[in-house]
């Protein structure tokens, strides 16, 4: 069975840190691209991370909103895609989830669907 497994919300004062994993099973996520998104109560949906590859390389991709605070990478031998989040202030309190295009390979983050998603993972940041 295909899914997306988020962990490693919580609850950090403004400043802390968190790291959230998304978990596949089901597929070989370094062959996919894997958007990490929010969505906090009253607000849109934001992609504030998307990690995709052409098979030789990663590229990234951060929103403003998190650029330089946020970080996503790969635990190739887990099946597993990460997001470092330090810095933290109560703005990035929201749901998170990661989510997934399984319908082609190696699609840039642009052109991914991101129809594939997980259940999210709160983040409450308190200040």
């Amino acid at each position: 069975q295909v899914q997306l497994v988020e962990s490693g919300g919580g609850s950090v004062h403004a400043g802390g840190s968190l790291r959230l994993s998304c978990l596949g099973s089901g597929f070989f996520v370094d062959y996919y691209t894997i958007g990490w998104f929010r969505q906090a109560p009253g607000k849109e949906r934001e992609m504030i991370s998307c990690i995709s590859s052409n098979s030789r390389e990663d590229s990234k991709f951060y929103a403003d909103s998190v650029k330089g605070r946020f970080t996503i990478s790969r635990a190739k031998d887990k099946n597993v895609i990460y997001l470092q989040m330090d810095n933290l202030t109560p703005d990035d309190t929201a749901l998170y989830y990661c989510a997934t295009d399984l319908s082609v390979a190696f699609l840039s983050c642009t052109s991914a669907d991101f129809s594939t998603r997980g259940q999210g993972t709160q983040v409450t940041v308190s200040s």
